[in-house]
């Protein structure tokens, strides 16, 4: 399975160039629906765990070949939420989630990107 990130590297986001090395220092839960990353060049993201969930860019998630998004939004619980969240190296997270959903990488590139897109 390949994680959807199509934001490359040294690439912009809404304009803005996206550091090559950022890394998140800490990542915690905010009250039962928002995840927080604080990343290692100061700044600070804060994510709706459900949104997170919908954004899921795996092979399950999203066509391999299209990039189109088969996830239908009817399957994911409201209260969908993170029971765990795994180092990917050095490059992303891996989120197993309520509803049984472990297969997603989120690059930290596209978490970044994300934290944009979603506020």
């Amino acid at each position: 399975m390949l994680p959807a990130d199509p934001v490359a590297p040294g690439s912009t986001t809404l304009g803005r160039r996206m550091p090559d090395d950022v890394t998140p220092t800490d990542i915690r839960q905010q009250g039962r629906r928002q995840l927080g990353i604080t990343w290692s060049d100061g700044s600070e993201s804060s994510y709706d765990v459900r949104a997170l969930r919908l954004a899921c860019g795996c092979a399950q998630c999203v066509d391999e070949w299209t990039r189109e998004r088969t996830l239908d939004p009817a399957s994911v619980p409201e209260d969908v939420h993170p029971l765990s969240i795994q180092s990917v190296g050095r490059y992303a997270i891996q989120i197993n989630w309520s509803d049984g959903h472990s297969t997603g990488i989120y690059p930290y590139r596209r978490l970044r990107a994300l934290a944009e897109e979603l506020s």
